[in-house]
């Protein structure tokens, strides 16, 4: 049973002691990483990914287009980048293409 708090609390700070009460965060992390590749890569990759897939530091993306993959096969680096900085933390050290 979550202990009471007498005091008057931000509805925020209410929400964060909630995720780390319950162990949310690697399940919102999941769900954050892959809102973030759709915002960054935009519809023409978007329309060519099947699935994203984060497993502890790795994003798995699979892709329906091999050509599209050798191209952001490239470019790997970058996107790791782009998407450590859209979720405001070092979540992603590898990129494999699927």
């Amino acid at each position: 049973m979550p202990k009471r708090h007498n005091e008057h609390i931000n509805i925020s700070d209410a929400l964060k002691e909630f995720v780390e009460t319950n162990r949310l965060q690697t399940g919102l992390d999941k769900i954050n990483v892959a809102d973030a590749w759709v915002t960054i890569m935009g519809n023409g990759v978007n329309s060519y990914t099947t699935a994203v897939k984060l497993e502890r530091n790795t994003l798995y993306v699979q892709l329906s287009s091999s050509v599209l993959r050798e191209e952001l096969s490239y470019g790997k680096e970058k996107i790791i980048a782009m998407l450590n900085d859209a979720l405001g933390k070092n979540l992603i050290k590898k990129i494999i293409f699927r």
